[in-house]
């Protein structure tokens, strides 16, 4: 019989057949539920007749997401003996129920046994504890009824070898996840441009801060007439960050069976002492089963100005000119060069109906009823 070649051992798969499909599967999910499918797939071709569980999302109370093979009758919550493990071995990876209860006796008495293993029948147990930066992103829990017997050495061995690629898939999917968040919260609020506006990540660290809210921050910050003066960007001001973290704490202790942001209320602040000088912070997320975190968008505003007198520029956030789209911006100065409305269309490649609805928002805007006045303003 002829020896095979070097060359067509190397080609051999390193990953057993069985795994490849439920893999592919795995790299290939774009949300919480083809996740949650892939890793039941993954780990019924690994280690068959298994109950399977999936938490992700943990906050100091519960997880927020909850996937199971059979319905777990109390919930989730960590018991204080896990709790305790895990301060004396931190971030620990794989952890046998047999680690946390040494003898069966200890096991038996524990909440843990009595609320989640033995309504399911099961005796032992492994846990996959994912982590991000000191805090718990997700767990992975296998858990095996007496008569199926512990998880071998050889099984123990496929289990940790899973780990990286379980970990591989969530890190992804998380970094979709933020991905995405921050795409469309772009999109959805860059319409309000240029309205003073700032998103912040979970962290509290920036993401998106437009020019206006740059200004804005520097009034905040110094008052109108130093905020001239100074051109440096001013930081974030600290009473907005410490009603953001005041949100966080509130946002972690609600339940997730209520974490419906659309139900979630604004916070407004003002300025100490300049109190016509108000931000409000909105919670902002995507999807309320995902692994990102939400995001906080602070928008500003000037409430003398929005109580100005008939007369001036009222409803004003911002100088006027910033309260207009670039288009609208375009035509304002074609205006100022004394062109025709005809004369406007042709050099923007508009049609003369459409550039009348463009001048008309801005004479409304703007709260002027004349061309000429709309040349007054703009010099």
């Amino acid at each position: 019989m002829k020896p095979r070649s070097k060359a067509s051992v190397k080609r051999r798969s390193i990953v057993d057949p069985t795994l490849e499909k439920p893999l592919l599967r795995l790299h290939a999910a774009m949300d919480i539920d083809s996740l949650w499918k892939a890793i039941q797939q993954t780990i019924e071709a690994a280690l068959p007749s298994c109950f399977i569980g999936l938490t992700l999302q943990h906050t100091p109370i519960l997880p927020r997401v909850m996937r199971s093979t059979q319905k777990i009758p109390a919930g989730f919550s960590a018991s204080a003996r896990i709790e305790a493990y895990f301060v004396a071995h931190p971030r620990s990876k794989l952890v046998l129920a047999s680690d946390v209860f040494p003898d069966e006796r200890r096991l038996k008495k524990s909440l843990f046994y009595r609320n989640y293993m033995a309504p399911l029948n099961g005796r032992y147990a492994i846990g996959l504890f994912f982590w991000n930066a000191g805090r718990l992103l997700g767990v992975i829990v296998i858990m095996r009824s007496r008569k199926q017997g512990p998880l071998s050495r050889s099984e123990v061995k496929r289990v940790r070898q899973l780990y990286t690629q379980f970990q591989t898939a969530l890190t992804r999917l998380r970094s979709l996840e933020r991905e995405h968040t921050v795409r469309v919260a772009l999109e959805q609020f860059m319409r309000r441009v240029p309205l003073p506006t700032i998103l912040l990540r979970w962290n509290l660290r920036l993401v998106y801060r437009n020019q206006a809210a740059s200004e804005f921050c520097s009034v905040w910050q110094r008052g109108a007439e130093r905020a001239r003066l100074i051109k440096t960007k001013a930081a974030l001001p600290r009473e907005i960050l410490d009603r953001c973290r005041t949100l966080k704490r509130q946002w972690e202790q609600l339940s997730p069976l209520n974490t419906l942001y659309s139900g979630f209320k604004d916070e407004l602040v003002h300025h100490p002492t300049r109190r016509h000088l108000r931000a409000t912070i909105s919670l902002k997320q995507i999807s309320s089963a995902g692994l990102a975190r939400p995001h906080f968008l602070i928008e500003f505003e000037n409430l003398r100005r929005s109580a100005a007198p008939k007369g001036e520029i009222a409803g004003s956030r911002l100088p006027h000119l910033v309260r207009l789209t670039r288009r609208e911006q375009e035509l304002a100065w074609l205006v100022c060069d004394g062109r025709s409305n005809q004369e406007i269309a042709d050099e923007s490649s508009l049609s003369l109906e459409t550039v009348k609805k463009h001048l008309h928002s801005v004479f409304r805007k703007l709260e002027v009823s004349s061309r000429s006045r709309l040349m007054a303003l703009m010099r």
